[in-house]
């Protein structure tokens, strides 16, 4: 089959080298500069500097890449995941299975991504969501790795498994499309207060503390939006969570730990080439648990940090000593 990857980033290039195990691939990318040097170059120099890439994979800024294309693979920062989608609706057919492997939400509105390709393109039926513990730098390096395919439509998640899965990339199916994408992008707001951890010298403990409360919060939100309870302790929940808080790779905890050192948030955004999606994705988090009611306190930690500029410690001590409750509430 022919797949067409929508953004030519980290995560959308360790993509592309397990399919092309199975199937063709090229690769889109907005910026003709950074298309014509990753073919030149055979690495993505920016993203996955050290990774060299097989002359199958091509990049290029052709909107046409999803003319005949089997599947179509959307792989950009969630802040423009609209724009992008609206961009290549009008080539988009009832046949191709349509995949978005973007972790976060949009912003006021609070969608989803799948949410969004549904708006986007009425009707269309075959929209999966991929998702899991998957930073592109292990992805690329073919360490064996496990992730999530979510659909509504399970002869779609079934398909996208099929396509999808390698002898280092193995692909699970799950209906829960809600929790699997709500986990996804809040997982991300969680690992910024991680890095915060790391930043100020905390230790394990501190750290499984977070990680343990972090689930129950994404629990209950998610529970409240419809999601199913075994996806929180499945790949997409505690297992993305799990990774995206501890490895070294995480751009969101980056970002906590530079936050801890007393960086301002506009400094530490420009110094980076890829995109942390705990940034963004913490307002359409907060605003969802007020409207539904739900008691969000690490998110709304991180968003005093951020948005509020209240320094980590002093929010990790009004962490501590919230009202005592009921572990289980």
């Amino acid at each position: 089959m022919k797949v067409a990857i929508i953004g030519g980033g980290g995560w959308g290039t360790a993509l592309a080298l397990q399919i092309r195990r199975n199937h063709r691939v090229t690769i889109w990318s907005y910026d003709q500069g950074e298309a014509a040097l990753f073919n030149e170059k055979r690495e993505n120099v920016y993203y996955l500097p050290g990774v060299k890439l097989p002359d199958d994979i091509v990049f290029t800024t052709e909107d046409a890449v999803v003319d005949d294309a089997d599947i179509v693979l959307f792989v950009t920062p969630s802040k423009f995941f609209r724009s992008v989608v609206k961009r290549f609706a009008p080539r988009v057919k009832p046949r191709q299975l349509l995949v978005s492997a973007t972790k976060g939400l949009e912003f006021p509105s609070e969608k989803r991504m799948t949410e969004i390709l549904a708006e986007e393109l009425p009707g269309h039926e075959n929209i999966v969501a991929l998702s899991g513990p998957t930073h592109a730098e292990e992805v690329s390096r073919d360490v064996p790795t496990a992730i999530v395919a979510a659909s509504l439509n399970e002869e779609a998640a079934r398909a996208i498994q099929e396509a999808f899965s390698t002898e280092f990339f193995r692909v699970y199916r799950n209906t829960d499309v809600i929790g699997v994408e709500l986990c996804a992008a809040i997982k991300n707001v969680v690992a910024i207060a991680a890095g915060m951890v790391r930043g100020l010298g905390f230790g394990d403990n501190t750290m499984a503390a977070l990680i343990t409360r972090g689930l129950a919060e994404m629990r209950r939100l998610g529970l409240k939006k419809g999601a199913q309870e075994a996806t929180f302790s499945g790949l997409a929940g505690a297992g993305d969570l799990i990774v995206t808080c501890t490895s070294r790779h995480s751009r969101n905890g980056r970002v906590g730990e530079a936050l801890a050192q007393g960086k301002s948030i506009e400094e530490i955004l420009a110094s980076m080439k890829m995109v942390a999606e705990g940034v963004e994705t913490v307002r359409p988090v907060l605003k969802m648990a007020g409207e539904e009611g739900v008691e969000v306190p690490i998110s709304q930690a991180v968003y005093n940090v951020i948005y509020e500029h209240q320094h980590p410690l002093e929010v990790m001590k009004q962490l501590m000593l919230r009202p005592l409750k009921d572990e289980t509430q």
